[in-house]
């Protein structure tokens, strides 16, 4: 085919440009004739004007003996043909020639602009709930997918330009996408732990599934940049007998896992209220150290004699003191002697350090200070709990890291993993 057809006058064009306003893929004609009439190459005069507007490219396709070789002219672009601007336009005619120099090209415009949508709708497949794969649910999906050509160069490469049809892309990413989108919601419930009566609810999660999902598998199918995904509907098919079953199931397993809850709770109020009485008994106890070590030191001693009392029972160690029935056992009057005297000391002893901690103005002790906080939970404060409590509704999960708490000084609400009193509750994270 030659690349100098001077004779060839028809096909001649003084402007080539693309006057489409919605396009992917456009193949440009000369004036006079329509889309698609023309099958061959146009003869183009190296003096035409070429007028690329913002967001385009123009292709210039030129057969080759050793193959098809392209130009491209990013927009935007006005002004004359020149070989400068056309590597391999230059490279086949080597010369520039002035006036009329007709080169045979075919031209394709692609909008980069223009973003594509494709509606897409998957009928009722099986989904199944790891925790119960006896139950197939149905479940169907309807949505939307945009996209656009960002890397033209490779876009031209996956596609045969001459033949393009939006539609038959269109209808080929309709029915890659559905079946990626199959994918990732038949996987969502054992991924995310969802269960399938409640799928409906986390459309927004398996809508980043999708994004992630499809959008590389499209780019390495079609050369496409995926722009935007929207699920608009997940839907159960709840008229399904394996639905209405499974319904049951998991509402009696709820049911009973409630109940659980609340004994759980009952025996943490149980647990809460005898940790607080026996606190509030030390702390009496502390307060009134003093009696109580006279107490417990009257008892001691209150026992000793009686055991020692019982030393002379059945006449045991006694004297006789003339045969008239007249005895006395001296060990008993001892150890009686000793236990008093023992007894009397001791008593004086506290009650002289009682009167010693008087006269020197020293006062009893204070408790030693229980730290306590408060725990927000649905909105609303709840405790105050002791460290001990903290800790066994951390080992329930009623309290975690991020739960807010409050104690008496604080200003405000803090994460309770910046409390340094409770830091020791919580393990490492990895």
């Amino acid at each position: 085919m030659g690349i100098f057809n001077r004779k060839k006058k028809s096909g001649f064009s003084d402007v080539i440009r693309c006057d489409q306003s919605n396009y992917l893929v456009w193949k440009w004609h000369p004036s006079g004739t329509s889309q698609g009439e023309v099958k061959r190459e146009t003869a183009i005069r190296t003096n035409s004007v070429l007028r690329v507007k913002t967001g385009e490219v123009a292709a210039f396709f030129y057969k080759q003996e050793d193959g098809t070789k392209v130009d491209y002219i990013v927009g935007p672009y006005d002004g004359t043909l020149k070989t400068k601007n056309f590597p391999i336009l230059s490279s086949i005619i080597g010369l520039w020639y002035e006036g009329d120099t007709p080169f045979q090209a075919e031209v394709f415009f692609l909008n980069l602009a223009e973003a594509i949508q494709v509606r897409f709708g998957i009928p009722y497949f099986d989904v199944v709930d790891s925790r119960f794969p006896d139950f197939q649910v149905p479940v169907a999906v309807r949505g939307s997918l945009t996209f656009k050509i960002k890397d033209y160069k490779r876009f031209v490469l996956f596609h045969q330009l001459a033949n393009f049809s939006i539609e038959e892309l269109k209808s080929k990413i309709n029915a890659s996408v559905s079946r990626y989108v199959k994918e990732v919601v038949t996987n969502a419930p054992s991924k995310h732990d969802i269960p399938v009566i409640a799928i409906e609810s986390k459309i927004d999660l398996i809508n980043q599934d999708v994004e992630l999902y499809v959008g590389d598998r499209l780019d390495d199918l079609f050369a496409i940049s995926v722009t935007g995904i929207d699920l608009s509907a997940v839907e159960v098919d709840k008229d399904n007998e394996a639905y209405i079953e499974l319904k049951r199931v998991t509402k009696d397993i709820s049911t009973g896992k409630a109940e659980t809850d609340l004994l759980n709770y009952q025996e943490e109020l149980r647990i809460k209220r005898e940790e607080e009485q026996y606190a509030q008994r030390m702390t009496t106890r502390q307060t009134n150290i003093g009696a109580y070590q006279t107490q417990i030191s009257g008892e001691v001693g209150v026992a000793g004699a009686e055991a020692l009392g019982k030393m002379g029972e059945n006449g045991a160690g006694n004297v006789d003191l003339g045969g008239h029935g007249t005895a006395f056992n001296p060990v008993s009057m001892m150890a009686g002697i000793a236990v008093g005297s023992a007894v009397g000391k001791n008593i004086a002893g506290v009650m002289d350090q009682s009167l010693d901690h008087k006269n020197n103005g020293q006062s009893t002790p204070p408790s030693v200070p229980v730290t306590q906080f408060h725990v927000a939970k649905d909105g609303k404060p709840t405790g105050p709990f002791d460290i001990n409590n903290l800790r066994t509704m951390v080992a329930t999960g009623a309290l975690t890291s991020d739960s807010l708490v409050w104690k008496e000084g604080m200003s405000e609400w803090q994460k309770a993993s910046s409390q340094i009193e409770l830091a020791g509750l919580f393990p490492p994270k990895l």
